[in-house]
């Protein structure tokens, strides 16, 4: 479950881990091996492994654990540390990502324990700090805080550096005495040691880092070119007449530094506000909560010792730390991150709260329902983690090459050094540093992750979870959008319009069994006739039940050792497929003579107000549009009339889905799906990109690429077009990455860039790539959907009494 802090223990375990490997720091750092500290920085592992919370951390046989990196700056640092992390025996997984520093680790605890793979990332050069923890935020802002002080150092130095050059840029033959020109140099020299020993260490360590490890990394070339710098000028500084002693570089060191500190900071600070949706949501539980103990009073206790059944008391302004019921008490709850809608509903005692969802008004006390992976909100984080850890095709081609261009770039600035060597041995350096610091490759690297992270958060914002990191650049290409119909286009629940038993048969009896049946299941019909039978009383219990996706439910019920065979669903299901189509939803038993329909239910839905004009939408931006239900044909038909789609099947079952999705595939259509339910797993699975909404099955979530909490198909639109524009900021980012290394090489080659040139080269088109990709963190492109489609029709609510004449018909 997410927390927002760890125990006192595991932050100075922390604290032991990036201090270094005494025996004493290793012992306290092993603190995190206790199983109770796991929960704080992960979960169980597996899809259908939720943490139990009567279970104990090592009944799971292995753990997803989230850590924050440090140290890391590039593609090859990410990849350095998945390479240490796979080599740990017990390791499983570890996937590592450069655009947002942090890690996932799946590791079996029977074989590692945190410290020891903690240990691997610490020896490759670099920190592992547990990530959703206070902790790792202040470091996180100390390290911000670090940048900026050298940004400013570097800057004023600069400043005073440049004051000094200025006279030698200006001055003509004779205008300076020897003198004078020696004091100069040496004061440039002493002023440039602030910047050479303090804002160019995070250079120097990492490019040690990396000789130590026998690796390349971008800052093994920065540090280069900016040692080669200062080395030349204080040997033209300490002797002005030997073969360096013609010109001095302070100027050009001190800028580039400034530049490339300039264009990191700000980097990290568009690269934190603009992915920063993770952060921002997984922080929201809590640190502590009230919770009653034996004695009846209330003690602050740390969130993740909470279990089922526990009270607690939620003040005013708090997060709610679990998924529970008002017991006493009345608020207003902001659920926007659960449902995308901002406006607070109202709570009162006998309503359920949903974990990570704020208390705005009054103090409530609350019963613990959910807690751990069994709230929505751990399911929440927990795809949104998944997708800020992937890596989308075009991230892993560049990630791929970054290394081997790395190693081309220091060949190129040796064979350059070589080249003007004859010429002018000062000069030969200088071009060296220009190649060294312009080719650096981070634009490249940065061009796919971070406008995808960036999107993937503005969606998030909105109620548009992105599982499938690559679903983004998929969902760019989609030309043809398949929806289901119940509970997508239509409205997520059904009302019973009518009921009608069959002759002789008691009212009363049949609504009660359909209400036992339909009690077992969550689709909508289901929910519609138990709610329907909700006052309805039966003495016959149920005695084994199995759904049959796309067709209905099949149940034994039994009482006083007397046993009746069910079937709730469609007429093919209840066994009366040679009958006329029957609207509604029949109730039949099996009889000696085969089955005898008991009740039918006919449901009525309505169609979403924005279902017209999204279709309408995708049309103009030239996407096909198709409805495939597992409702009567007529019924489909009807349905795709009233919203304006011209392509519509129904009696499609799940089978029937998946092939009519597969023949728009193999006609070349990039095919997307909207579905929510049971029936839809399969073809939410086949298709290119796929959508499911918030309250569908976990079934379907499992399957989809996008997770829609909100309740609006606008939604779908919206992020189609953000994943068209993001698609083309990501062309942008690698055309602009790809024309600045074809201009800036041979122009450094040749001798006519700088190193401050270069410096600020670097920097600017790292900086331009973050820029353009923050585009994308504003809202969702507008929809330009007005609901000029036929209104729907309000579902009938009917409350069925049974007897009356209003409700109960006879075949």
């Amino acid at each position: 479950m997410p927390h927002t802090t760890i125990a006192p223990s595991s932050e100075a375990a922390v604290a032991a881990l990036d201090s270094g490997p005494s025996p004493s720091q290793q012992a306290t750092a092993r603190l995190l091996d206790d199983p109770q500290e796991w929960s704080s920085f992960g979960r169980p592992a597996g899809p259908a492994t939720p943490a139990d919370p009567s279970k104990e951390p090592t009944d799971f046989p292995a753990w997803d654990s989230h850590v924050v990196l440090e140290g890391m700056h590039c593609a090859a640092c990410a990849l350095t540390i998945e390479d240490a992390l796979r080599a740990v025996p017990g390791v499983e997984k570890a996937e590592v990502s450069a655009a947002t520093r942090r890690a996932r680790v799946t590791w079996r605890h029977a074989q590692v324990l945190p410290s020891e793979w903690m240990e691997a990332v610490r020896r490759a050069g670099y920190q592992a700090l547990p990530a959703r923890d206070a902790f790792a935020r202040e470091r996180r802002q100390a390290e911000s805080r670090r940048a900026l002080w050298r940004w400013l150092v570097a800057g004023f130095c600069m400043m005073q550096v440049m004051m000094y050059a200025w006279p030698a840029y200006v001055a003509r033959p004779g205008d300076l005495s020897q003198e004078m020109e020696t004091l100069l140099r040496w004061a440039s020299w002493v002023i440039s040691l602030p910047v050479v020993l303090f804002c160019c260490g995070p250079f120097f360590s990492s490019a040690l880092r990396d000789i130590r490890q026998r690796r390349v990394s971008m800052d093994l070339p920065v540090a280069l070119g900016m040692l080669i710098t200062f080395v030349i000028s204080s040997l033209g500084t300490f002797d002005p007449s030997g073969p360096f002693g013609e010109e001095v570089f302070y100027d050009s060191l001190t800028m580039f530094v400034f530049f490339l500190l300039s264009g990191r900071w700000l980097e990290l600070r568009l690269r934190d506000r603009t992915a920063g949706a993770l952060e921002a949501v997984m922080n929201r539980l809590p640190d502590a909560v009230l919770r009653e103990n034996a004695a009846g009073h209330f003690e602050r206790v740390a969130t993740r010792r909470l279990r089922a059944g526990d009270r607690v008391r939620v003040l005013s302004g708090e997060a709610f730390p679990a998924d529970g019921t008002i017991v006493r008490g009345r608020t207003h709850a902001d659920e926007a991150l659960l449902t995308g809608e901002s406006t607070p509903v109202l709570r009162a005692e006998g309503d359920t709260v949903t974990a990570g969802s704020y208390n705005l008004d009054a103090v409530v006390d609350v019963r613990v329902d959910g807690v751990g992976a069994d709230t929505r909100f751990a399911q929440i984080v927990g795809l949104m983690e998944s997708a800020s850890l992937q890596k989308p095709r075009l991230a892993q081609l560049a990630d791929k090459v970054a290394r081997p261009f790395l190693v081309v770039v220091l060949l190129a600035a040796l064979g350059a050094a070589i080249w003007w060597w004859p010429t002018d041995p000062g000069k030969a350096m200088m071009v060296a540093v220009a190649v060294l610091i312009v080719t650096c490759p981070c634009a490249l690297s940065l061009a796919t992750p971070v406008a995808m992270l960036t999107a993937a958060g503005t969606l998030a914002r909105s109620g548009v979870l992105v599982r499938n990191l690559q679903g983004l650049e998929a969902l760019a290409a989609v030309d043809t959008l398949v929806f289901d119909k119940t509970g997508t286009l239509t409205r997520d629940g059904l009302a019973l319009s009518s009921f009608e038993p069959a002759a002789g048969e008691d009212a009363d009896e049949v609504l009660a069994l359909a209400a036992l049946l339909a009690r077992q299941s969550i689709h909508p019909a289901s929910r519609a006739i138990a709610q329907a039978g909700a006052d309805a009383a039966t003495d016959w219990k149920l005695d084994t039940m199995q759904e049959m996706a796309g067709l209905g439910l099949d149940a034994w019920v039994q009482r006083a050792g007397a046993r009746r065979h069910l079937r709730l669903g469609s007429a093919l299901h209840a066994g009366l497929a040679g009958e006329q189509p029957v609207q509604g939803v029949l109730l039949a038993e099996e009889t000696s003579q085969g089955w005898h329909t008991l009740a039918r239910f006919v449901l009525s839905e309505d169609v979403r107000p924005e279902a017209a004009a999204v279709v309408q939408a995708l049309h103009r931006h030239g996407v096909q549009v198709m409805l495939l239900s597992g409702d009567r044909e007529d019924a489909a038909r009807a349905m795709a009339a009233r919203v304006g789609i011209t392509q519509a099947e129904g009696g499609c079952s799940p089978q029937d889905k998946l092939e009519r999705l597969q023949q728009a595939q193999a006609g070349g259509h990039h095919v997307a799906m909207v579905g929510d339910g049971l029936n839809d797993g399969p073809v939410l699975a086949g298709a290119h990109v796929s959508f499911a909404f918030g309250r569908a099955v976990p079934l379907a979530q499992s399957r989809a690429d996008f997770v829609v909490l909100g309740d609006s198909l606008e939604l779908v639109l919206q992020a189609c077009l953000l994943s068209r524009r993001t698609l083309q900021v990501v062309r942008q980012n690698m055309a602009w990455a790809a024309a600045y290394n074809a201009v800036s090489i041979p122009l450094a080659l040749a001798g006519f860039m700088p190193a401050w040139v270069a410096g600020l080269g670097m920097a600017l088109s790292s900086l331009l790539v973050v820029m353009n990709a923050a585009r994308l963190a504003r809202s969702l492109p507008l929809a330009a959907t007005k609901h000029t489609g036929t209104p729907a029709a309000p579902a009938a609510s009917v409350a069925i009494k049974t007897g009356s004449t209003a409700t109960v018909g006879r075949f």
